[in-house]
């Protein structure tokens, strides 16, 4: 009599992800909100590029071909949108993005025996890069503060639950707060910015005071506005 070999199951696993994600809340009328996301596109060409975003439709009553025209006209500026939240998912078609709600970062093993418990390490609140962040480069900490020693090169950037400090120049684009911590703050020592923000208020090339360029300075939100000062 053979022996039958018993099948063994193959176990799933299914892992959470979390990406910075831009959410893009439009206002009536719909076409001077769009104009000022050209206006952010004349300013900056690749503010958008690569970046998922999702779209917030709670502040506004759209109907299913209103929601279908303001996603094409996303999509004519080349801007991916990766879901939709705050509307009825009725309104929705098989064809437009996923409708969204929030969640975490999760691992589920449905079938995995458990384990001996691994110990937990307590997460860093900030992140210390001792080379400088070359063009093209992307630094995404959302758990706290990052420290650079030294320069931010123009075409990259750095993201931020916290505040962000740079020993350096800073070219490229940062963005701070990005969790909703409004009393995030950028410091550099060197500002050529090509955008900087504070949870969701930005401030572009054009926007910061010329007679700030090159010199040291740090920026904050008061209130719904942007203040960029010098440090000296």
């Amino acid at each position: 009599m053979e022996a039958v070999a018993k099948v063994q199951r193959q176990m799933v696993r299914l892992r959470g992800r979390s990406y910075v994600a831009f959410v893009f809340v439009p206002t009536v009328p719909i076409q001077d909100w769009l104009q000022e996301i050209d206006t952010t596109i004349a300013r900056s060409p690749g503010f958008f590029a690569g970046r998922p975003v999702v779209v917030d439709l709670s502040s506004v009553d759209l109907s299913q071909s209103g929601i279908g025209h303001l996603l094409t006209s996303l999509q004519d500026r080349n801007i991916r949108v990766l879901g939709i939240e705050g509307v009825e998912e009725a309104r929705l078609t098989p064809s437009m993005p996923p409708l969204l709600s929030g969640g975490r970062s999760c691992v589920i093993e449905p079938t995995a025996p458990k384990k001996p418990e691994a110990k937990v390490e307590t997460k860093p609140t900030s992140l210390l890069l001792e080379s400088p962040v070359r063009s093209g480069q992307t630094v995404i900490f959302p758990e706290g503060d990052v420290t650079i020693l030294g320069s931010v090169g123009s075409g990259a950037e750095v993201v931020a639950g916290g505040s962000i400090h740079i020993y350096g120049a800073l070219r490229g684009r940062a963005m701070a707060g990005v969790n909703g911590h409004t009393s995030a703050r950028i410091y550099c020592q060197k500002i050529e910015a090509e955008l900087l923000a504070i949870d969701g208020f930005y401030q572009t090339a054009d926007d910061i005071d010329a007679a700030l360029r090159g010199k040291p300075a740090q920026a904050w939100l008061q209130g719904n506005t942007m203040r960029i000062t010098a440090l000296n």
